[in-house]
């Protein structure tokens, strides 16, 4: 029966509750159930995530044990399972609203009264069906009158504002009905504690037949706004509806009448009263942030609408087409910070593919106008973002992205922007995971399979970046669901299998296979050609790797420059010390220009190509203190031949060991940390 089980995994979490490792894996093998069952059944029988389940038993037991006068809180937080003290002091002010230092200092009178007078608690695991229920709602109704309501918020802070619908009798005010519902979306997506999905994910139902409880599965959320507008002359009318998903019933209707010139006044009502609606709690700063007007002007306003409506139709087209709007935005208020960012916005991703930038000081004057008009706004700050990415100053692009996300914390573009950094150009594989989870989870949804394809490809590898193995399988197999053409999905997950199961030959008979059906990728070229060099097989590894050298001779393309130290080792065991020369030389010149956490390990390989071995394992050393590096440097370094003549040095294992004991540990954390923000 359901309470049996609730109350079996309460005692199993209670039974383990000061190994701080016990989590939702640990509960499963003990239930001898699937973790996906599991999560799936606790989910519905308490409207909690397993993780979040798991945190509440421990939050309850150390409340009763707070009560204890011998016992403080580092004492308490270490036997409820939390390694950190001051992430159980958040945890716990989070879901009692107040720290665990004023317990003894509040009269918790529904607590004690519950404590003193409730006769079952100590036979709690012996009792009948009937029973239980009885101590659950007795439970439930004095001793967690506070956690119950903060549970309830927790599971109410998901939404969707579906598009608005154009009820003008002039189609030509449907950027006008857009323009509402994009303020409507922005304004909710500054409160913090909501999730609020992004814009590209429920553009697909614009149109759509579905109803609201099956778009709201898809989208995985608890409400959904509805809305329907026009503009009649001066004259602004719009019908506001918020629907709750799980009994598809309207919990707030309102319809408005407004004067044009009121619109901001309205938009951001509106966007208060759905918060208040849902109990979503609005810190002053995020009010600030929702009461803030974009301009004075309304027909600014109107210009800036425009050029929204076609700059959300994303193409170059509509990227050029927008621009004069903004700028005819900005001849009616030369203080519009919105219009500059989108202009710099524009204009970046009109140049983001050509070789030769035209348009940085485009990109750069506007966003600087952007933030010296509202160095407050989520838009400014991503503005020069893009200008720092533009020119390839990446590391400074990070501070301006994690400000915006203060003042917009659900902007999927601030999150994905944020993962991409991570993933390429300033290497952190738990940073890369942990911003593409919550971007999955803000961009949920989309029209275009293509695109879905990519982001489940992205997400994968994020995963397999950090020895995420099952879960990386996962999402490739949903890429390739999406789309079974998507160019990448064979190449991960090939990679995947061998970390699955350690098979280089599977791996290349798979890798092998892609490039007999186009022999132009050079990314699998070089790849088949290291495993032979894995494999020490230089004859093979020297015939792929003679393609790839020549090709990207001939169309001087610069990549994979890390690997030339493979390559070098390959041409001279063919004899080809000239050319095995000129690409060690290449490889040096890379790993004087590497700035990531890999330039360690660069140079140890560096140094063991040239028998230098002391120096070798000293920068080995070095890298065995670096954090959150990707799986395959893990997987591959033992098994290749550069490092092969380091094995006898005598501190070699105990080298290798650090760097593999950090790497799991860094895992183990992760995977903790991922799970207490219910990423996972």
């Amino acid at each position: 029966m359901e309470l049996d089980f609730i109350d079996q995994i309460e005692f199993i979490v209670l039974e383990n509750l000061s190994n701080e490792q016990f989590g939702v894996s640990e509960l499963a093998e003990i239930m001898n159930m699937s973790r996906s069952n599991l999560l799936r059944k606790i989910k519905k029988n308490t409207k909690l995530s397993a993780s979040q389940f798991i945190r509440q038993v421990r939050l309850k037991k150390s409340m009763e044990m707070l009560k204890e006068p011998s016992l403080n809180i580092s004492e308490i937080s270490f036997q409820v399972g939390f390694g950190s003290t001051s992430y159980f002091i958040k945890c716990f002010r989070e879901f009692y609203g107040y720290p665990p230092g004023d317990v003894g200092k509040r009269t918790l009178v529904d607590e004690n009264v519950a404590i003193k007078t409730s006769p079952f608690k100590k036979y709690k695991w012996h009792m009948l069906i009937a029973v239980s229920l009885i101590v659950i709602v007795v439970s439930v109704l004095l001793l967690n009158k506070k956690s119950i309501d903060i549970t309830k918020i927790e599971l109410e802070k998901s939404i969707a504002v579906l598009p608005f619908k154009n009820e003008s009798n002039d189609s030509l005010n449907l950027y006008f009905v857009n323009g509402l519902m994009e303020s409507a979306l922005n304004n909710l997506q500054k409160i913090g504690d909501l999730r609020v999905i992004s814009r590209t994910s429920v553009e697909k139902y614009r149109n759509a037949n579905k109803g609201i409880p099956e778009i709201a599965k898809e989208l995985n959320v608890n409400y959904l706004v509805e809305g329907s507008g026009q503009r009649i002359g001066d004259q602004v009318l719009l019908n506001i509806k918020l629907i709750e998903a799980s009994s598809d019933r309207p919990i707030w209707v309102e319809q408005y009448s407004r004067e044009i010139e009121d619109v901001f006044t309205l938009q951001n009502e509106v966007a208060k009263k759905i918060a208040a609606a849902i109990e979503a709690i609005v810190t002053p700063d995020e009010l600030k942030q929702i009461e803030k007007l974009p301009t004075e002007n309304l027909l600014a306003y109107d210009y800036y609408l425009q050029g929204l409506e076609i700059y959300n139709t994303r193409p170059k087209e509509g990227w050029i087409k927008a621009i004069p709007l903004f700028e005819k935005a900005i001849e009616q208020d030369s203080q519009f910070a919105l219009a500059y960012a989108n202009i710099a916005f524009s204009y970046y991703y009109i140049d983001i593919f050509q070789k030769e930038k035209q348009y940085t000081e485009q990109i750069n004057s506007n966003a600087d106008k952007a933030l010296l008009y509202d160095a407050k706004s989520a838009e400014s700050l991503i503005a020069k973002a893009l200008y720092y990415m533009h020119i390839k100053e990446y590391r400074l692009a990070v501070p301006h992205l994690e400000k915006a996300l203060e003042y917009n914390p659900n902007s999927s573009s601030v999150v994905n922007l944020l993962s991409h950094l991570y993933a390429n150009y300033i290497p952190n594989t738990a940073k890369y995971l942990t911003y593409a989870l919550k971007g999955i989870r803000l961009d949920i949804a989309t029209n275009d399979s293509i695109i879905q394809s990519f982001t489940y490809l992205h997400l994968s590898n994020a995963f397999i970046q950090n020895g995420f193995i099952k879960e990386a399988n996962t999402y490739i197999d949903k890429s390739l669901g999406y789309n079974p053409d998507n160019y990448y999905v064979p190449y991960i997950k090939a990679f995947i299998l061998y970390a699955k199961n350690k098979d280089i030959e599977q791996t290349k008979a798979s890798l092998i296979d892609v490039l007999q059906k186009d022999s132009t990728r050079l990314d699998i070229l070089q790849e088949v050609a290291k495993l032979h060099y894995y494999q020490e097989d230089y004859d093979t590894a020297f015939l792929y790797y003679e393609k790839f050298v020549e090709t990207r001779k001939k169309h001087g393309i610069d990549i994979y420059p890390q690997e030339d130290v493979k390559i070098a080792l390959v041409y001279k065991k063919k004899g080809l010390d000239t050319e095995a020369a000129e690409l060690f030389n290449s490889y040096v010149r890379y790993c004087e220009k590497d700035q990531s956490i890999y330039k360690s390990a660069s140079m140890a390989v560096k140094y063991a190509y040239e028998g230098k071995n002391d120096k070798a394992i000293e920068q080995l050393k070095v890298f065995a203190t670096q954090d959150n590096f990707q799986y395959w440097l893990l997987l591959f370094m033992e098994i290749d031949p550069l490092i092969t003549p380091l094995k006898s040095h005598p501190e070699f294992d105990e080298v290798i060991k650090k760097i593999s004991d950090g790497f799991w540990e860094n895992h183990t954390q992760l995977k903790k940390s991922l799970e207490a923000k219910g990423l996972i």
